[in-house]
């Protein structure tokens, strides 16, 4: 009898089981896949749908784009240059001949009124007014002499000893002598100021500019000696436009400055306007009277500068690059609150040189505005400042 081995029956579903497992697990992974999409896609409308909120532009405006509205006076000038010139001058010159003995001062040296600069040999001098004094003591002594003869005249004409005509003549003798006394006083103190003139003596105040006579030079009068400047007070005299000079008036106020001295400034004021033209151009001097008390500006220097011919009262100043059009209207762009606002303006004087305006109307000092024209920032936009540059550590 055979015996066979009954069949295994969980040997079937065994297979069965993996393939079906393996098909779930796929489904889950597909549902959860799906379950993505759909949240994902789902979200997405939701998104679209909240509004987004646009942010507006905010301009950053440098230090340089802005100005600070100032309050002053605002000058209108007129250019011009020349050459500074003293106002008191001398050449002092010999009044006698005579040799130079000594010089006691040289170029660029300080002298007073009165100072003796320089001595001729006075022999000669002294001789004369010794001369002259003798010629005075004898006509003294004629005059003496004479007054005793009229004397005794006027005795005898009383006794009737002599005539009226001898007297007469003992009369004009005395008269005669009286008046030789005053000729040979007057040649003596001739002869004493001819003696003083031997000691040279500087007619004002002010500085050697030209020694022209040396020790032992043999002068003659009216020789020049020394020349002297007052650099107190100097004249700029100024070359000026005939077609300017109507803007000119004496009294207004110069400034300027001189190679050498850097960044000052020297002042004055007009003194006098020639009535004629320069030959050969078209052009009027103009005298500027310059105070130089400390002694700084030297005869002969070169200044440039200018002449305020007219000027404001004190009143808020822009910068004319701030200025815009608004029909036939002046405006310019202030800065309030973050915010830029057209404001009209009224315009008084303007200065092209130093690039400002004056401001009559709608600005008050402090006021900040555009001082440059820039093509996005318009009335309404929002601006901020921006900070200023620190400043550099001093080491």
């Amino acid at each position: 009898m055979k015996l066979e081995a009954p069949p295994l029956l969980d040997s079937a579903p065994i297979r069965t089981r993996r393939p079906i497992k393996k098909r779930l697990i796929a489904l889950a992974v597909a549902l959860l896949a799906a379950g993505g999409w759909v949240a994902t896609h789902s979200s997405k409308p939701a998104a679209a749908k909240a509004p987004a909120e646009a942010k507006p532009t905010v301009y950053e405006l440098s230090q340089g784009d802005v100005a600070t509205v100032a309050s002053g006076e605002l000058r209108v000038n007129l250019p011009l240059s020349g050459s500074l010139a003293p106002v008191t001058q001398a050449t002092v010159k010999s009044k006698v001949s005579g040799v130079v003995l000594d010089t006691t001062v040289r170029e660029g040296m300080s002298v007073a009124p009165g100072q003796v600069i320089a001595r001729l040999d006075a022999a000669e001098a002294r001789a004369r007014v010794a001369q002259q004094q003798a010629a005075l003591d004898e006509a003294n002594a004629r005059l003496s002499l004479a007054m005793k003869n009229n004397a005794n005249s006027a005795a005898l004409l009383k006794q009737n000893y002599i005539s009226q005509s001898s007297y007469d003549a003992t009369q004009n003798s005395v008269e005669l002598a009286q008046a030789a006394v005053n000729a040979a006083r007057a040649q003596l103190e001739l002869a004493r100021i001819a003696l003083n003139d031997t000691a040279i003596r500087a007619p004002l105040a002010g500085v050697v500019s030209k020694r022209f006579a040396q020790a032992g030079d043999k002068l003659a009068p009216d020789t020049p000696v020394f020349s002297i400047v007052n650099l107190r007070e100097l004249t700029l005299e100024a070359q000026v436009p005939a077609s300017d000079i109507p803007r000119v008036h004496v009294g207004q106020d110069v400034r300027f400055k001189v190679d050498g001295f850097g960044t000052r400034a020297f002042s004055g004021k007009v003194a006098r306007i020639n009535p004629a033209t320069e030959t050969g151009s078209r052009a009027m001097l103009v005298y500027i009277s310059v105070d130089n008390a400390d002694g700084a500006l030297k005869a002969g220097m070169f200044a440039k500068g200018s002449i305020t011919t007219d000027k404001s009262a004190p009143h808020p100043l822009a910068p004319l690059s701030s200025l815009r059009k608004d029909g036939e209207r002046d405006i310019v762009y202030r800065v309030d609150g973050g915010k830029v606002v057209a404001q009209p303006v009224r315009l008084g004087l303007r200065n092209e040189d130093e690039g400002m305006v004056e401001v009559t109307e709608g600005l008050a000092p402090g006021a900040t505005v555009l001082a440059t024209k820039l093509d996005n920032v318009k009335p309404g936009s929002q601006v901020k400042l921006a900070a200023p540059a620190p400043a550099a550590k001093k080491g």
